[in-house]
């Protein structure tokens, strides 16, 4: 299976002191708009994983809440602007998962601001890197998840979340 560029870059790798941001992307717009911003060489944390979904209203609360349990430091769900989806209220089912996962983590005593959900169109490369600093941002107040593991097992279990969300992808456009 050939790597997309997109999600290829490596930035989970880094030291065990760098947080790790974890992007859900929608194939139409989100994941247009990450690739702009590569495509235009513009400058954000190198240590966001970017992850293609056919579109956001196809995240679960549960996929959220493992990415985190898998030592993510936060989560990015980016999908349509509202009223744009694809898929008609994907984005807006998101959304709403968005929100329940937020609730979820601050019973377990995790931040809510470590997860957010974002509406980009694909021209918005530019946002999409303003969205990795501002993360970023967040996180240098937030510090690393307790729940971190290390960064070689927190790269494997990405990868596999990778998998499975380009399994995903491929079961849609067959």
């Amino acid at each position: 299976m050939t790597k997309d560029p997109v999600t290829t870059k490596d930035p989970v790798t880094t030291k065990d002191t760098e947080p790790v941001i974890l992007a859900f992307c929608c194939h139409f717009c989100a994941y247009a708009a990450a690739d702009l911003a590569g495509s235009m060489r513009l400058e954000y944390p190198h240590n966001v994983r970017v992850l293609r979904l056919p579109c956001t209203g196809k995240i679960e609360v549960n996929y959220i809440l493992a990415a985190f349990e898998r030592g993510v430091d936060a989560v990015i769900v980016a999908g349509c602007l509202e009223g744009g989806c694809h898929f008609l209220e994907g984005n807006l089912r998101a959304r709403r998962r968005v929100e329940r996962a937020k609730q979820f983590l601050e019973e377990i005593g995790l931040e809510p601001d470590r997860v957010e959900m974002f509406n980009l169109s694909s021209a918005d490369g530019p946002r999409f890197a303003e969205i990795v600093i501002e993360m970023r941002g967040r996180l240098d107040k937030l510090g690393l998840s307790p729940l971190r593991i290390d960064a070689e097992q927190t790269a494997r279990a990405i990868d596999e979340i990778s998998e499975q969300a380009e399994a995903t992808l491929a079961g849609e456009q067959s």
